[in-house]
């Protein structure tokens, strides 16, 4: 994604300047009707405009750089002072000073900018600028899903992987069809959930007793940031899971085909941000499972984590990855860390992947009572 500075013009919410009743409403008129006299007899209140660096749709709080360029204009102005909103005053004659916020995470500022006459005469600017701040090395985002519409979840981002790869089944002994229908996958309230079901299903000549959905990113990504805010579901037998694989997987169904390549699994890799067993929620896991790129042998690390919460209260599941290591966290705890070497495959594109899986290896065996059970997903976030 290249980037970009987008320009907040910010026109007059207070102007103080010298004169009776009647100037100060003279210069109200002449800051924001462009097309009239800006004179009228009176000193202007300047027009600002600040740019903040890298700021764009996806990031209209800035690059996490926390600079910021605040211009001012107005007529036969000598000098101009500008207050940053953070202790930090600048007099300068040009109308430009340029700015780092070093206060971490996202804040609001209150700026004032003051032009002044050469006959003494004042005119005041007041307005704000909220800018982030990140000492991150995966500051940018560069693809998000705030699940923000109601009903089935934007196409443009999702693919809904239904496919059975396993002679109409899936693999691990899991139980389920995964389908596309919105009984299974929906957005509502901020959040999407992904719902297993207890219900007789066929397809592909196949017959199981249950549905959920797993969904594929349509976006793939080599290193950064991923940041999956979730509340798991509390039902035993169920296995979610927050995961990526390699694009190039071989797997028919998936987003992309053979368009990165066509290996089978391991040897694409796979990373599991969150996996959570049936039978104990009161912890998650952290795995991450390739083929030896020298050997072919299929290798395995991770860790667990307790997480007695998991099914009650959101938490942030996250996995940075660079050329020298993959570490994934939950609310930014360290669960697990893998160096990224030559004999591992995680130098190549991938792609997220979440579901909710029945049984299986990790599910176990499903209550007799299970009716449905949800896993809630508040925001995706990949940043680079």
């Amino acid at each position: 994604m290249s980037t970009r500075s987008l320009v907040l013009s910010i026109f007059l919410l207070t102007i103080g300047c010298e004169g009776g009743e009647d100037s100060g409403e003279a210069l109200r008129d002449s800051v924001l009707d462009e097309d009239s006299d800006t004179d009228h007899g009176a000193f202007s209140a300047p027009q600002v405009e600040i740019i903040i660096a890298g700021a764009d749709g996806l990031n209209p709080n800035g690059d996490g750089s926390g600079v910021v360029t605040v211009q001012a204009a107005t007529n036969e102005a000598v000098n101009y002072t500008f207050d940053l909103g953070d202790g930090t005053i600048v007099a300068d004659a040009s109308g430009e000073v340029e700015h780092t916020y070093t206060h971490e995470g996202t804040q609001t500022y209150i700026l004032a900018v003051t032009a002044e006459a050469e006959d003494g005469a004042q005119a005041t600017w007041t307005g704000s600028v909220t800018v982030r701040r990140s000492t991150s090395h995966h500051p940018r985002l560069v693809w998000a899903d705030e699940f923000d519409g109601d009903g089935a979840v934007d196409s443009e981002k999702w693919h809904h992987q239904v496919f059975a790869p396993s002679d109409g089944r899936w693999f691990n002994g899991e139980l389920q069809h995964y389908t596309d229908r919105v009984e299974n996958s929906f957005q509502s309230d901020g959040t999407l959930k992904i719902v297993a079901r207890k219900e007789s299903y066929t397809t592909q000549g196949v017959t199981l007793d249950y549905t959920s959905a797993r969904l594929n990113s349509r976006f793939i990504f080599t290193y950064g940031r991923v940041d999956v805010r979730a509340k798991l579901p509390v039902a035993g037998g169920t296995w979610p899971a927050i995961w990526t694989l390699g694009a190039n997987i071989n797997e028919p169904g998936n987003a992309f085909g053979d368009t990165y390549g066509s290996v089978s699994w391991p040897a694409c890799g796979e990373i599991d941000i969150m996996e959570q067993t049936g039978g104990d929620k009161a912890s998650t896991l952290a795995y991450f499972h390739w083929g030896n790129t020298e050997t072919s042998a299929y290798e395995t690390e991770g860790s667990a984590i307790s997480n007695p919460d998991s099914t009650d209260e959101f938490h942030i599941y996250s996995l940075v990855w660079d050329e020298a290591a993959m570490r994934i966290y939950v609310d930014d705890q360290l669960v697990h860390e893998l160096a990224n070497t030559v004999t591992r495959p995680y130098d190549n594109p991938h792609y997220l992947l979440l579901n909710i899986a029945m049984g299986g290896n990790l599910g176990g065996a499903v209550p007799g009572d299970f009716t449905d059970a949800t896993l809630e997903i508040d925001y995706v976030r990949v940043y680079q």
